[in-house]
C-alpha cells in the first residue's frame, strides 16, 4: 500500500490570478488542492490519540497550498488564539499576490474524532471574493440555525425550539415527528435536546463536527432537516458559504463562553446579541469545500487502490454540488 502523504500544490491552483476571469467558482481549485492536501498529511495520524500532531500536520499542509498560489488570501476566521495556533490565525495573509480572497477554515474538523479513528473527521476551508466575509476573527464560537431553501425566512433563531419545529413542519409539509435535527452532543445542549425529543423530533447528536451536520440540513440528500445549537465560529462561516451558495437558510448568533471572548467581542465592536443574518455573514458568491479525512455519511476516507491513494472532496459553489474522487501518486 503506498505512503499517504500530502501532495505537493498542483499547478490548475495557478489559475487564481491578477487577470482571472470569472466568478468565485475559479477559487474551487485553490479549495480543493488545500483541503486534500490537509486530508492527505493528517491521515497517517488518525487513530493514534495524538490530536494535536493530525491537526498541525493538516495546517501545515494546508498552508503550504495557500501559500503558493498566485493571488492573495486573507484569513478571516480561522485557527487563532482558541487551538493556540501559529498558521491560519485570524489576519493571516497567505498567497504570492494578486486577486484577493477571503478564507474561512479548519484544516482538521472533529481533530478527536481523527485521534480516535472514529467517522466525521473533514478537512474544510471557505472562500469568497475578498471584503465579502463578515470579519468574525475574535469570535470562537456562534449560536447557528441552518436549514435548506425552503426555510428561508421562515426560521427564527429567536424562536423558541418548539416554534421553530412547526414551521418548519408547515414549510416542508411534513410532521414533526418526521423531522430530523442534528444538535452536537455537548452539555450546554441538554436541555435544547430534551425540547426536542419532548416535542417529538427525532435528533442526531454527534460528538463534534458542526460542518458535516450543516451540511446534512443543507443537502437534498444530507439526511438531516435542521441545525440547531452553539458550535464554532469558523465552521459557521463555512456553513454560512456553503448555505449561501445552495440557497440555503442560516442564522447566527455570536455566543462567547467566557469573560475573555466577550471582551474580545467588545474590543472588536462585534454585537453578540445581533442576529446575524446569512447575508451578514456572507456577500456575493462564495465556495465550500470538504475532502474526508476518517470517512462518514457524507465522504470517504483517503483509500488506497491501484497503486496510488484516492481521496473524495465535496465542491459546493454556484448552487450546486460537485463531487470530486482523486488519485495521487
Amino acid at each position: 500500500m503506498p505512503s499517504i502523504t500530502a501532495p505537493p500544490p498542483i499547478s490548475r491552483a495557478d489559475r487564481l490570478g491578477p487577470d482571472s476571469a470569472g466568478g468565485v467558482g475559479e477559487f474551487a481549485d485553490v479549495a480543493l488542492a488545500a483541503t486534500r492536501a490537509a486530508a492527505l498529511a493528517c491521515a497517517p495520524w488518525v487513530g493514534r490519540g495524538r490530536p494535536e500532531d493530525a491537526d498541525g500536520a493538516a495546517t501545515d499542509a494546508m498552508r503550504e497550498v495557500l501559500a503558493s498560489v498566485t493571488g492573495r488570501g486573507t484569513v478571516v476566521v480561522g485557527e487563532g488564539a482558541k487551538d493556540e495556533a501559529p498558521m491560519l490565525y485570524h489576519g493571516e495573509r497567505l498567497g504570492r499576490g494578486g486577486r484577493q480572497f477571503d478564507i474561512a477554515v479548519d484544516p482538521l474538523e472533529c481533530t478527536y474524532l481523527c485521534a480516535k479513528g472514529l467517522p466525521g473527521a473533514l478537512a474544510t476551508i471557505a472562500i469568497s471574493r475578498r471584503g465579502t466575509m463578515a470579519a468574525l476573527g475574535p469570535s470562537f464560537y456562534m449560536d447557528k440555525l441552518v436549514a435548506g431553501p425552503a426555510a428561508r425566512g421562515v426560521l427564527d433563531i429567536g424562536c423558541e425550539p418548539e416554534e421553530n419545529l412547526a414551521r418548519l413542519s408547515e414549510a416542508l409539509d411534513k410532521p414533526v415527528e418526521a423531522l430530523d435535527v442534528v444538535v452536537l452532543d455537548k452539555p450546554r445542549h441538554e436541555e435544547l435536546i430534551g425540547r426536542l425529543h419532548a416535542a417529538g423530533a427525532r435528533v442526531t447528536s454527534p460528538p463534534d463536527g458542526d460542518v458535516a451536520g450543516s451540511l446534512a440540513a443543507l443537502l437534498p440528500d444530507g439526511g438531516a432537516d435542521l441545525l440547531l445549537g452553539v458550535g464554532g465560529t469558523p465552521e459557521g462561516m463555512m456553513t454560512a458559504c456553503a448555505a449561501n451558495a445552495l440557497g440555503g437558510c442560516m442564522q447566527g448568533r455570536l455566543e462567547p463562553r467566557s469573560d475573555e471572548e466577550s471582551e474580545a467581542l467588545r474590543a472588536a465592536a462585534l454585537d453578540a446579541e445581533r442576529v446575524l443574518e446569512l447575508e451578514d455573514l456572507v456577500r456575493g458568491e462564495s465556495v465550500c469545500v470538504a475532502t474526508g479525512v476518517t470517512g462518514g455519511p457524507l465522504l470517504r476516507a483517503p483509500w488506497a487502490a491501484e497503486g496510488q491513494v484516492w481521496s473524495e472532496s465535496m465542491v459546493i459553489s454556484g448552487g450546486g454540488v460537485r463531487r470530486v474522487t482523486e488519485g495521487h501518486a
